[in-house]
């Protein structure tokens, strides 16, 4: 079983930065793969990051590709998303997520934090 809480979303100006961050709980962090999704009023669960468990195999959407850096602290059980360059049609309720694999399905991923809302004002 994992835990994750999401923190750092906030309301932004176009071409800002935000860091979010996804803590979770249990010794078995280390041994997930984590990603980041994202979900806009009235639109389904979109892929946004994905890291696996030793942070070597990294994976974007096209749409956040050269703005969004994905990590991971596997000591501090934490996983990071750097969002920089930020445009309006990044808003959005970012969620974290945790499985042995991450696809881009959100259907398929085993574990969810709440959310946290980022929104960027133009």
């Amino acid at each position: 079983q994992v835990q994750l809480v999401e923190s750092g979303g906030g309301l932004v100006q176009v071409g800002g930065s935000l860091r979010l961050s996804c803590a979770a709980s249990g010794r078995t962090f280390s041994s997930y793969s984590m990603g980041w999704f994202r979900q806009a009023p009235g639109k389904e669960r979109d892929f946004v990051a994905a890291i696996n468990s030793s942070g070597g195999k990294i994976y974007y959407a096209d749409s956040v590709k050269g703005r969004f850096t994905i990590s991971r602290d596997n000591a501090k059980n934490t996983v990071y998303l750097q969002m920089n360059s930020l445009k309006p049609e990044d808003t959005a309720v970012y969620y974290c997520a945790a499985d042995q694999v991450i696809t881009p399905l959100p259907d398929h991923i085993d574990y969810w934090g709440q959310g946290t809302q980022v929104t960027v004002s133009s």
